[in-house]
């Protein structure tokens, strides 16, 4: 990852959502954290499941917030997303934690759809960092 790409691509990012704890990049670091409170979430009681979503907002904003920092202003005609980069990263975090626990229930319908959605979130996450990374696509609220 050089300094003109400052977000990582979906390959470090999947492998952060998985507990892979090599890289201290900021936003997989996040990454990492969002998974494991989506991973709680599962089996959380009501007020416990509270808890966790405020944590996972707080780290939203978070990733937002260092996401525009990072990035250089979009192009005049740059087609506005229909969600943050923390946004995604959140449901990247969530899609990891309902495939690992598709893959301990045993089912294979769950399991398969359940790695498709990942799979699919994972490309669609790699379009909108290139997109956003050289202006042609902008974020909701950013610059």
């Amino acid at each position: 990852m050089t300094l003109s790409e400052p977000l990582p691509g979906k390959n470090p990012m999947l492998a952060a959502c998985r507990g892979d704890a090599n890289n201290d990049h900021p936003l997989l670091r996040s990454a990492r954290e969002l998974a494991e409170l989506h991973e709680l979430r599962l089996g959380a009681s009501r007020e416990r499941a509270d808890e966790i979503d405020h944590e996972r907002t707080r780290l939203v904003r978070e990733i937002d917030c260092w996401v525009t920092g990072q990035l250089p202003p979009s192009l005049g005609a740059a087609r506005v997303h229909t969600e943050t980069i923390g946004a995604v990263v959140d449901r990247l975090g969530q899609f990891t934690a309902c495939a690992f626990a598709a893959l301990a229930s045993g089912s294979n319908w769950e399991l398969g759809d359940a790695w498709e959605r990942l799979a699919e979130l994972a490309i669609g996450y790699e379009d909108l960092k290139d997109e956003v990374s050289v202006g042609r696509r902008r974020l909701p609220g950013g610059p």
